[in-house]
């Protein structure tokens, strides 16, 4: 692992075959100038995937981590393992359909987090602008979204968003489980870090489709809404005067 990167970007893949190569290109073009790394973790496709993520590391081996599942375990299991790879004190989540612009991530990167002073900032969660989902799914996005900022009180708007650039530090101290990547705001106030929404573009998928069905996602969404709410009930983690720790002003 390199050490002492600005910047990693982690990118979960699975069956996203005529995205992977084009969104490494498009994300090498704009982060030219920041010290950053690519880290890519293929969860188990059974498409040609794995091969362009492997032919896009041969290109800049120095830049480009590709982790691979041996067997399929969802979108947190692959942010947790590529977590365990990155190097930058930042990290940015984007998912591998083409939909998060890195532009974005540029844009805010140069007018919030390169002049320093973040202080308790420890999440910036995106916020789609505009919707490319059916009626039907804006609907049902609107609907958990309320539902989830009545229980968990994490006042976050689009949770659905791939689009997340955290601070690595504060990421790594999150706990594990399956789907917390939905509840990424929750998580970081629960341990005490500052969480700000921005406007973000939203883009329709360049190639296949949603892996993520209605009654797959509702059935995931009550049991993990549950333990969540217990969870954020049961008080924040100690911070310790000796640790410089940007929390321990709050």
């Amino acid at each position: 692992m390199t050490p002492g990167k600005d910047l990693s970007v982690l990118i979960p893949f699975y069956n996203e075959a005529g995205n992977a190569a084009p969104l490494i290109e498009e994300i090498k073009g704009a982060l030219d100038g920041i010290d950053y790394e690519i880290v890519c973790v293929n969860d188990c496709s059974d498409d040609t995937t794995g091969e362009e993520l492997e032919a896009a590391r041969l290109t800049m081996p120095d830049r480009i981590i590709v982790r691979t599942h041996v067997q399929r375990a969802g979108k947190s299991a692959a942010l947790m393992t590529g977590l365990r790879e990155v190097s930058g004190r930042w990290t940015q989540l984007l998912d591998g359909d083409g939909q998060n612009d890195i532009a974005d991530t540029r844009r805010l990167w140069d007018a919030i987090v390169a002049p320093g002073g973040t202080g308790r900032l420890g999440l910036i969660a995106g916020k789609r602008n505009s919707r490319n989902d059916s009626g039907f799914k804006w609907l049902q996005s609107r609907i958990a979204n309320g539902v989830r900022r009545f229980l968990l009180r994490d006042d976050a708007t689009d949770t659905g968003c791939g689009w997340k650039l955290m601070r690595t530090d504060a990421f790594r101290e999150l706990p594990y489980f399956a789907s917390m990547h939905r509840f990424l705001p929750a998580l970081f106030k629960r341990a005490g870090w500052e969480v700000r929404e921005e406007l973000v573009n939203d883009r329709r998928r360049w190639h296949g489709s949603s892996k993520y069905g209605f009654l797959g996602r509702l059935g995931a969404g009550i049991a993990d809404l549950i333990g969540m709410f217990w969870l954020v009930r049961r008080g924040k983690p100690g911070i310790a005067a000796e640790w410089n720790d940007p929390r321990a002003g709050d």
